[in-house]
């Protein structure tokens, strides 16, 4: 019964623009309640500190589902569970803004992590199905993800100054459902796809695969959680620390969301410098970068804490295409999906950490500040990540195999 439903999704492929736009949809739908989150605690009588704990069960589901989601899209097909992902995140933001008791909301954002975790490990590994130019499609796929992220405060930040937090996520989740029923019509047969099937099903791990995927581990491990922290935090430390600036929340939104438009543009460079160049040196120079303007961004304020947000995003965001060109090189598209799926599940089930680390901080009397200056430190673990990632000669690369 189940087979003869999902037969009409088999062998199915789209675009790059649909599967992009979707990522950026999944970040945007996942970060509303970072804006949002202020404006929901006083609605239910809870302090910000408090109530963004609340959303740590939808980001520990956003990494944790990951696996599932591949196991399914193995079982079925990819691009039945990417339908399946505009449905689910829509309804799950539409049920959020719709909530009146703190459970509801919870259950919904839950709802919403559990859906969106299907973007990363089923949605890339149907990017990555070609393998032309893979890091500069990695890096414009990127963009677009990032884009969600910074469209996130910015569109949160408008509605609350006309609205309340409930059409923060009804509108979005609206807009979900009627890009479902577009991606899903454009969803199209995938020419010579049983040739490609054999090639891959053929295909082995590429050499030193094993070190390689640790220091995988590692950069994504550290990795996960300084994304996790820039990304929910710096909207509410941009109200707190540019008070010379603004105080209005739709300013700060904006100003947050510039901050992450534009540095999400170095993706673009990245994935066109990882197609030419060593990844190993690429991401030993991002992560130092990372480093040094992370601590920076906790030790200013106003104007110059723009400044160096600013340019510590554009080595953060940076990082995204580098680890993930470098799994395409090292794992047949057979495994990927699932390889994929592990990689999500620990990047962002360690960024849901972030959550609960900083109510735990900043409810004992630490300042956001401080949150930078931990996160300038976990960044040393990338560089560690970069030292240990080994060489790989062009003619190792998978993706290089023929496709056809």
């Amino acid at each position: 019964m189940i087979d003869s439903l999902t037969r009409p999704f088999r062998a199915k492929a789209v675009d790059d623009i649909y599967i992009n736009i979707s990522h950026f949809l999944d970040h945007f739908i996942m970060l509303i309640f970072a804006k949002a989150a202020y404006d929901a605690g006083q609605n239910f009588g809870f302090r910000y500190d408090e109530i963004i704990v609340y959303g740590a069960a939808g980001f520990v589901l956003f990494g944790g589902m990951a696996p599932v989601a591949a196991q399914l899209a193995d079982r079925f097909s990819r691009s039945l569970l990417m339908v399946i992902f505009h449905f689910g995140i829509g309804f799950s933001a539409i049920l959020a803004g719709l909530s009146q008791s703190i459970l509801q909301l919870t259950i919904a954002i839950g709802g919403i992590g559990i859906f969106a975790a299907i973007y990363h490990p089923v949605g890339i590994a149907m990017l990555l199905k070609s393998n032309k130019v893979i890091g500069f499609r990695l890096g414009i796929n990127g963009v677009f993800g990032n884009m969600g992220v910074a469209a996130a405060p910015l569109i949160t930040g408008i509605l609350l100054t006309v609205s309340d937090w409930r059409l923060c996520f009804i509108i979005p989740g609206l807009f979900c459902l009627a890009y479902g029923i577009a991606f899903a019509k454009a969803l199209k047969d995938d020419e010579g796809i049983t040739n490609k099937a054999h090639v891959n099903a053929t295909q082995s791990f590429a050499p030193n695969w094993k070190r390689a995927l640790a220091a995988l581990a590692l950069s994504t491990a550290s990795g996960g959680f300084i994304f996790g922290a820039v990304t929910f935090v710096v909207p509410r430390y941009f109200e707190v620390s540019m008070t010379n600036l603004s105080t209005s929340i739709a300013i700060t939104g904006l100003l947050a969301s510039l901050v992450y438009a534009v540095a999400s543009f170095s993706q673009i460079a990245i994935g066109w410098l990882i197609d030419r160049y060593s990844p190993k040196n690429v991401l030993l120079t991002m992560a130092v970068g990372q480093v040094i303007f992370i601590y920076l961004a906790a030790q200013f304020n106003d104007l110059a804490l723009f400044v160096a947000m600013l340019l510590a995003m554009c080595f953060v965001f940076g990082q995204i295409p580098i680890t993930d060109t470098i799994l395409a090189r090292y794992v047949p598209d057979a495994w990927r999906a699932k390889v994929f799926s592990v990689k999500f599940m620990l990047n962002l089930s360690i960024g849901a950490s972030v959550l609960p680390v900083c109510g735990l901080i900043l409810q004992n009397g630490y300042t956001m500040a401080t949150l930078f200056t931990l996160m300038s430190v976990i960044a040393i673990l990338i560089v560690v990540a970069a030292i240990i990632l080994p060489q790989q000669k062009s003619d190792q690369r998978l993706d290089h195999a023929p496709t056809e």
